[in-house]
């Protein structure tokens, strides 16, 4: 995220779409596979785990401006509003779903934890995906990052109705700022209660719809954007770390307006600069992980992991490193309960000798690899190309009925986008007894 750690900018060369996107795979497989290690090291080699930056939240950032670098302009790209929630429902919620249904199902062995609220508002929080911003728990823990995506989404959404799309770089300082200021005076949800997940929950479908549907597309974007907006400030958990996820992921679209020329990086460096200190004066900041030390040396390093993919954009990058990437949803919201599942069979490894530790370290590794290669293959992919088709269906009537268009971006375009904004890695803390407290 760092200003000064990214490559000059590049001259144009034609590529292809596929050298284009795969070093984003690369990326979104390093983030992957670090919070991969991040859940399993504490359980299976405790004695590994880095304490000088941290695992997770690296992979966080390096997610986060994945989606903050393509979001925005994909929907760009588009100029269609309705199929790119189309895109995202058909890639975000099939597999989202089949998890909650799997993590329910095995509730009577694993117990579902107790941040789950045994009422409607889980229900309400889980049907939005805006579980940490409404201060409710995922049936997964890996879940609450979607929550930020989402927000990024109703946001972008509304920005690009109103022609405020462009001004990224002054978002990401803005919110870099707010989170400053919010760390300072707010040590949690004000908004507290059950409330705002049936409040946001009613006001989410109704005006998604009229977004997609086209019915008052503008002013019911606007009502989700300020909604989003007011959510992550008042009745977030963490709400200082909300807003620096904002920040993070429009630096992010800043970095990639640079890159084409159509913005200044220097909005980079500002935002960099008071994402670092965000929790360093704030109210709820007692975790290991944010110790000046430990915080600013996992930004440098997951600002240094973005600047290298984008150095080596459109080169040859390791397959199996893209592959990764190109799993890392599935990876994202499978690892989490099997790691549980695993524990649960193989008992406390912790104090395990190590050739042991070792060998059911690499077991489980294959199960998730395994399970995510195959939840990819038969829940992701046909999923996608269903929403694909039904945005196909729809794309010649949104463009008659006044939605704008960009020349040269077509339905099959959406290829382009099949994997990029829901990977986004858990929050860190260990799956069972040695707990950070994050929440």
């Amino acid at each position: 995220m760092s200003a000064a750690a990214l490559p000059a900018k590049p001259a144009r060369t034609p590529t292809t779409p596929s050298a284009r996107l795969a070093w984003l795979d690369a990326l979104r497989g390093i983030g992957a596979l670090a919070v991969v290690a991040e859940h399993l090291l504490p359980w299976f080699l405790p004695g590994l785990r880095p304490y000088w930056f941290n695992l997770g939240i690296y992979g966080i950032l390096v997610f986060f401006l994945v989606s903050g670098y393509i979001i925005p302009t994909s929907l760009e790209r588009h100029g269609d509003v309705r199929a790119f929630w189309i895109s995202r429902f058909f890639r975000l919620y099939p597999l989202y779903l089949a998890v909650i249904v799997v993590m329910l199902a095995l509730a009577w062995w694993v117990p579902v934890r107790e941040a789950v609220p045994r009422d409607g508002s889980s229900v309400a929080a889980h049907a939005t995906m805006l579980l940490d911003v409404v201060s409710v728990g995922g049936v997964a823990d890996t879940m609450w990052t979607l929550s930020y995506e989402m927000v990024f989404y109703l946001l972008v959404t509304a920005l690009f109705l109103t022609r405020g799309h462009e001004r990224s770089g002054l978002l990401s300082m803005v919110f870099a700022a707010a989170a400053v200021v919010v760390g300072l005076v707010s040590s949690g949800a004000v908004l507290a209660g059950g409330w705002p997940a049936y409040v946001s929950c009613a006001v989410f479908v109704v005006a998604l719809a009229g977004v997609v549907l086209g019915r008052f597309r503008t002013a019911a974007a606007c009502v989700l954007g300020l909604m989003a907006v007011v959510l992550l400030l008042m009745s977030s958990r963490v709400p200082w770390l909300g807003v620096a996820v904002l920040a993070v992921m429009f630096a992010g679209t800043a970095i990639h307006r640079w890159e084409r020329g159509t913005g200044r990086l220097w909005p980079v460096a500002v935002t960099t600069a008071l994402v670092a200190i965000s929790p360093l004066w704030a109210i709820e900041s007692g975790w290991w992980w944010v110790q000046a030390d430990v915080w600013i040396t996992t930004i440098v390093l997951a600002g240094a992991t973005f600047a290298g993919g984008m150095a080596l954009r459109g080169r040859r990058l390791p397959r199996v490193l893209v592959w990764f990437g190109l799993i890392s949803y599935s990876l994202y919201l499978v690892h989490h309960p099997l790691l549980k599942y695993f524990v649960q069979i193989s008992g406390d490894l912790r104090r395990a000798e190590v050739p042991y530790q070792l060998g059911m370290a690499a077991l489980a590794v294959a199960l998730i690899l395994g399970v995510s290669a195959l939840s990819y293959r038969y829940v992701e992919r046909p999923m996608q190309a269903l929403g694909r088709r039904v945005s196909r269906r729809y794309r010649g009537g949104l463009q008659r009925g006044g939605d704008t268009g960009v020349a040269g971006q077509g339905a099959g375009d959406h290829g382009v986008l099949g994997h990029e904004e829901g990977q986004v890695p858990d929050r860190v803390r260990d799956h069972v007894a040695q707990v950070d407290p994050l929440r």
